[in-house]
């Protein structure tokens, strides 16, 4: 199963909407098959693990990262594969919560003979595709903050410099993020200020979907955002309903999504719902203080990676990661839980997952 995780992780970046999977085969305690899930579209994990097989699987176990899916998508069922090949006993570490899967998968195995061991591994399993979990269960994206600041809390100088507060190894980190986020967000304030074209700048990554949030449409038309837009897909969310603003934006390939106002913001939530339609399963959120403030009070953030670099702004006037009105004391606040520390080159990665609990109870 450890080797099937593997493997599964090499399809990151490229199979959203759906999960990320590996397969392993063993027959006669020889692994003789082995495959993952590649990118959206193409053969499942199970189907890539029997096409590399070196002899009959007939009689065989299957190790499988994730339930075998039993309805048609881009492919036809992974049980009817393993049926096929004569699979003697299938074992799983995640259960599927797709309604078209959640257990079926399992029951036609069991129906036809087939022994079935779950939870093998589950929470290095889970682990592969909280992003999955999420969208197929809410229809939402996955939304992970994402910032770097000082030891004393800056996300830039007094005079709105920036660059960079982390070493070259954060920032590469932060480029698989980008590859591994199918869509990249961030706010007008942040165009402005920095005119980033928010790209994944790894050979042969996918590009993430570019969302800005822009209330008044105040970016220019001749941003790197704008610019580029027919190149890379770009979103406008704003509450612009103005078609004469809103035409120079679309001729140059941005989609502009009009969207209800929120507390003198786009509605977030109204945002989250649009772009889960568009199959936008997961977003990292590059934004400012501001947009990060109501990101958190509109409860759509899920996790949250902060990079710390060992070193100090001060300044009253400094900008902080999150802003807005704060919360009202220490027990309003937005607690983070499965809390990681990595070393990444000169700097420290913290990263935790917002209590959904917290969510509920506003």
């Amino acid at each position: 199963m450890r080797r099937a995780i593997e493997l599964a992780k090499k399809g990151e970046g490229f199979t959203s909407p759906n999960p990320m999977v590996g397969a392993v085969i063993v027959k006669d305690g020889r692994i003789i098959g082995e495959g993952y899930h590649e990118r959206y579209g193409g053969l499942h994990a199970e189907r890539n693990a029997l096409a590399s097989v070196t002899e009959s699987p007939k009689g065989a176990v299957i190790y499988v990262t994730l339930e075998p899916c039993c309805h048609y998508g881009k492919q036809p069922p992974c049980v009817d594969a393993i049926l096929e090949a004569g699979i003697a006993r299938v074992v799983t570490g995640s259960d599927d919560p797709n309604p078209l899967v959640a257990g079926k998968g399992f029951k036609k195995l069991i129906e036809h003979g087939v022994e079935v061991t779950t939870h093998v591994e589950k929470e290095a399993c889970d682990a592969l595709n909280p992003v999955f979990f999420h969208y197929i269960q809410t229809g939402l994206p996955y939304v992970a903050m994402k910032y770097a600041m000082t030891m004393d809390g800056k996300i830039a100088a007094y005079t709105g410099q920036s660059k960079w507060i982390t070493g070259e190894e954060a920032r590469a980190f932060v480029q698989k993020l980008r590859h591994r986020y199918t869509g990249i967000m961030a706010g007008a304030g942040t165009v402005l200020a920095d005119d980033p074209r928010l790209t994944c700048r790894i050979p042969g990554a996918r590009q993430p979907v570019r969302i800005i949030c822009d209330t008044r449409l105040r970016i220019p038309s001749d941003a790197n955002v704008v610019e580029t837009a027919k190149e890379i897909p770009t979103i406008l969310a704003t509450c612009q309903a103005d078609p004469d603003r809103i035409r120079p934006f679309e001729e140059k390939g941005c989609q502009v999504l009009t969207l209800p106002e929120e507390d003198g913001h786009v509605d977030l939530r109204a945002l989250m719902r649009e772009l889960g339609k568009r199959q936008i399963d997961s977003i990292l959120l590059e934004g400012g203080g501001t947009l990060n403030w109501s990101a958190l009070k509109s409860g759509i953030v899920q996790k949250v990676y902060c990079f710390t670099a060992p070193k100090l702004f001060g300044g009253a006037d400094a900008g902080t990661p999150v802003e807005g009105r704060g919360v009202a004391s220490p027990g309003e606040a937005f607690p983070l839980t499965h809390l990681k520390v990595t070393q990444v080159g000169e700097d420290l990665l913290i990263e935790g997952e917002v209590d959904t609990d917290v969510y509920r109870n506003c």
